[in-house]
């Protein structure tokens, strides 16, 4: 059995920031990826979220992130804002942009964020979760290092390339919020499991052949499986396109792994739209949305992506979270 501690989101945020400043992170940097972090923990999705900081801190070290690094902001257009993350955090390049998206957005309607020289932006959906909070539908893109082969071939040439979009609601909170991944699980799952020295179920990796594999660690080696076939390479093909093509950012297939010392800086990119649905749908958007929601959840049993993630952090903000143990004393080594 795993040994958890119970830490709450105010803790998990100080140690984030506290292990990242002590790797060589600048304060202006270490806040916003500390703070996700928290938010990613109290959503659930543990494999993104504490267990990644001594991975961040190791890139630091190692030049593979600059964690001293100053974002670039320019407008090249009077809707597209264009941010060079300088190869560092992606979070602090993805708040410059923000500043400027968010009321750009509300003022002509609709507004454009890309970026480039980047790195790993962790949670897609906690970024687009911001822009629906201030009324705006958010939709984003990340690439990432290849790791999932295309239709009939066994060479991974892009990444498991997640997209979002979340929709705003009445009550300030996301009506609905779409974070998923090309791949059938996320790397950082498989990647999880094989530091636990876990099996993964039959469908999430495929070994160097292009078979299915049990062994995480094979399938590290070999490529993730993507999901429903020909239609998930699809779907990581149109996030390459927005996430890398569009921003100028690196290819997958020619960017440096998440994990491990191997390569400099991988250089990959997000690209966000932000639209204000009350210039749009003319006011429609809210009772539209909330006959889309309900259909859902008038359904016994039905849920909405989301679902799960919202009633976690509900719970998460008064009970906490149960850490793993190993994964702390991993941080704490950083602290010493």
């Amino acid at each position: 059995m795993i040994e958890t501690k119970n830490l709450s989101l105010a803790e998990i945020e100080d140690l984030s920031f506290r292990a990242l400043v002590a790797a060589g992170t600048s304060e202006e940097n270490a806040r916003p990826l500390a703070v996700a972090t928290a938010q990613t923990e109290a959503d659930g999705v543990a494999s993104h979220g504490l267990a990644y900081i001594p991975i961040y801190c190791e890139h630091v070290q190692c030049g593979k992130v600059d964690g001293q690094a100053k974002p670039v902001m320019s407008t090249p257009r009077p809707g597209v804002i264009k941010v060079d993350a300088a190869t560092g955090f992606a979070h602090a390049a993805i708040d410059l942009g923000f500043d400027s998206l968010i009321p750009l957005a509300r003022e002509q309607g609709i507004a454009a964020l890309a970026i480039d020289n980047s790195y790993n932006c962790g949670v897609l959906g906690c970024h687009t979760y911001r822009l629906a909070q201030a009324g705006l539908l958010g939709i984003g893109f990340t690439n990432a290092p290849a790791s999932i082969a295309p239709s009939g071939g066994s060479k991974p040439v892009v990444g498991t390339n997640p997209f979002s979009i979340a929709a705003p609601g009445e009550d300030g909170q996301p009506a609905l919020l779409i974070d998923q991944s090309a791949s059938t699980i996320a790397k950082s799952e498989v990647m999880k499991h094989a530091r636990e020295g876990k099996a993964i179920p039959v469908g999430w990796a495929l070994d160097s052949d292009g078979n299915p594999t049990t062994d995480p660690n094979v399938g590290l080696k070999g490529s993730m499986a993507p999901s429903g076939g020909y239609k998930g390479v699809g779907i990581a093909l149109f996030t390459e396109i927005m996430a890398a093509a569009m921003t100028g950012a690196t290819l997958g297939i020619d960017a440096s792994p998440f994990s491990g010392t191997a390569g400099g800086p991988p250089k990959t990119g997000q690209f966000f739209i932000a639209i204000d649905p009350g210039q749009t749908a003319q006011g429609a958007f809210a009772a539209r949305m909330s006959d889309l929601v309900g259909a859902i959840h008038d359904q016994d049993g039905a849920h909405l992506p989301g679902d799960g993630r919202q009633s976690k952090r509900r719970k998460s903000a008064d009970h906490g979270v149960d850490v793993n143990v190993a994964t702390l004393e991993r941080i704490n080594a950083i602290l010493l």
